[in-house]
């Protein structure tokens, strides 16, 4: 079976690379970030999974957008300076992880606060902003594009567009709430993001009329997105059309092409 995605894409992603960005601190803002690109007017922002933001592939996947989107990329700490084990996720040895724990530090309650406060800052800086979400992310870019957050005068949210993929702790209601262009990153194999969730989202965002990229990912699992693993077939390749499919759908709601 052919590739999906031309040798070339594969060959030009620096997912061996050395994240380009740099640490800082956004005004107004707490969180530790990972900064690439310099544009003044259209910003991205990233909210990581599980692996958190010091992950090296979350870190090149900033670098990426921020060329390729033409703007500044935000990938911010949200897990207040926890850093699970690598080794472990990526292995899949969930039992050397005490997530229940985690969660109850780092879940929804405890960081939707912050997160939209992190937007906020960035809309009051740029005049464009995009959001993308991975496992952890995903309930949080459909929560930052909530109608709720649409201000009555200017039309405008906090974000102008979203991207979520293989989300986690997604709800009926952050589906039912979202009023912003979604672009959805689907692994066919995903325990977290179900056959259920999918078709509800699918069909609920055309009843409500909310622009909808939904890109299918057969073959792949929960995860593959950033972790593009080459030891798992199809993984690599799935990781590098997902980045190029996001490109694209921010592009066009930041840029207008």
């Amino acid at each position: 079976m052919t590739s999906p995605v031309p040798p070339c894409c594969l060959k030009s992603f620096h997912w061996s690379g050395t994240p380009s960005g740099t640490e800082s601190t956004l005004p107004g803002t707490s969180n530790r970030v990972y900064i690439a690109g310099t544009n003044p007017s259209a910003a991205v922002l990233i909210i990581h999974d599980l692996l958190g933001w010091t992950f090296p592939n979350a870190r090149l996947l900033a670098d990426h957008f921020a060329s390729e989107i033409n703007a500044t990329v935000y990938l911010p700490d949200f897990f207040g300076g926890e850093v699970l084990s690598f080794d472990a996720i990526l292995g899949e040895r969930w039992g050397e992880l005490d997530l229940p724990s985690f969660l109850r530090r780092n879940g929804r309650h405890a960081r939707e606060g912050e997160i939209l406060a992190f937007a906020r800052a960035l809309r009051g800086k740029y005049d464009k902003v995009g959001a993308v979400g991975y496992c952890y992310g995903g309930w949080a870019v459909h929560r930052l594009g909530a109608k709720e957050f649409v201000d009555a005068e200017t039309g405008k949210g906090l974000v102008d567009c979203v991207t979520a993929g293989h989300p986690s702790l997604l709800t009926v209601e952050d589906i039912d709430g979202v009023a912003v262009p979604v672009q959805m990153l689907a692994p066919e194999l995903d325990g977290q993001y179900t056959a259920e969730l999918k078709r509800y989202e699918f069909e609920t965002l055309q009843k409500n009329g909310v622009p909808l990229d939904y890109q299918h990912f057969p073959g792949v699992e929960h995860g593959a997105l950033v972790r593009g693993d080459e030891k798992k077939k199809g993984e690599r390749e799935a990781m590098a059309r997902a980045k190029n499919a996001a490109v694209a759908w921010h592009r066009w709601w930041l840029h207008g092409q």
